[in-house]
């Protein structure tokens, strides 16, 4: 059985912390069994399924996510997607920006509107849970990596006395305008983390000027080492290595490198 992590009531960065909201991550792709049966075993006693739809201008219609809890933490978990179905909400910088949570800058309109979908029955949850004082966590894979920064970005903003203590995502796409980008990192300064490996093609969208990245990356770098930032000329060199024409065909290294597993593995690897 994989056990979850022992120290729930700190909200200080460890790799074993970041591989443990991984696994919470990718547990959000299964079933609602599995997902009950693993937070269990997990050691968490409480479970709240959040499955809603929408209709944005784009072939996603709806939002997946999960929230667990016990006496010391709150986990909401929000399923990724596919790379080749983010294509369009991926590569459009057309469809105007919405307004950011309390009124702070722009966010994707599409990750907006998923978030939305779901928020009050999250927000529910969280609210119901927390009745030790426990610790508040968002985490998330691809698509699910966007709604977990908005998410805890408008936890702050909206209900700031439940600020949550830290959002971990993997292979998130660029979320937000440079407004909302640097009011989120003065607030969630060793707070946010933003894990990207190596070629994984969903980080590098939607295209800047319109779109931007919180900070505090975690880069994987092709030997599947972690490190803190993306090395200039070395990371250019890295990002190299198994690049093919269609950075969204199932074989290239942009979808490749986008896989949680992948994610896992590095994280498996880069513990003390």
């Amino acid at each position: 059985m994989t056990t979850f992590i022992t120290d729930r009531r700190s909200a200080e960065y460890s790799v074993d912390r970041a591989l443990c909201l991984a696994r919470a991550a990718q547990l959000a792709y299964q079933d609602e069994s599995t997902i009950e049966s693993t937070a269990r075993d997990w050691g968490f006693d409480r479970v709240r399924h959040h499955v809603t739809a929408f209709q944005p201008p784009f072939p996603l219609t709806d939002t997946q996510a999960y929230t667990m809890a016990d006496d010391d933490m709150i986990v909401t978990a929000f399923r990724g997607t596919e790379p080749v179905q983010l294509r369009d909400w991926l590569s459009d910088a057309t469809t105007p920006p919405r307004p950011g949570p309390g009124g702070t800058g722009f966010s994707h309109y599409g990750f907006a509107e998923a978030l939305d979908a779901a928020w009050s029955h999250i927000l529910g949850a969280v609210q119901e849970f927390r009745d030790h004082a426990q610790t508040v966590w968002f985490t998330g894979h691809s698509l699910g990596g966007a709604l977990a920064m908005l998410a805890g970005a408008r936890l702050h903003f909206e209900e700031p006395r439940l600020t949550a203590d830290g959002v971990y995502t993997f292979g998130q796409p660029r979320t937000c305008d440079r407004l909302l980008a640097g009011a989120f990192d003065k607030v969630f300064t060793r707070r946010m983390y933003r894990f990207v490996n190596n070629n994984d093609i969903v980080p590098q969208l939607p295209p800047e000027p319109v779109f931007h990245h919180v900070k505090a990356l975690r880069y994987i770098d092709s030997d599947g080492t972690l490190r803190d930032t993306v090395p200039a000329l070395g990371g250019l060199l890295d990002r190299a290595r198994g690049l093919t024409a269609d950075a969204f065909a199932p074989a290239s290294d942009g979808v490749r490198d986008h896989l949680m597993d992948r994610y896992i593995e590095a994280l498996e690897k880069n513990r003390n």
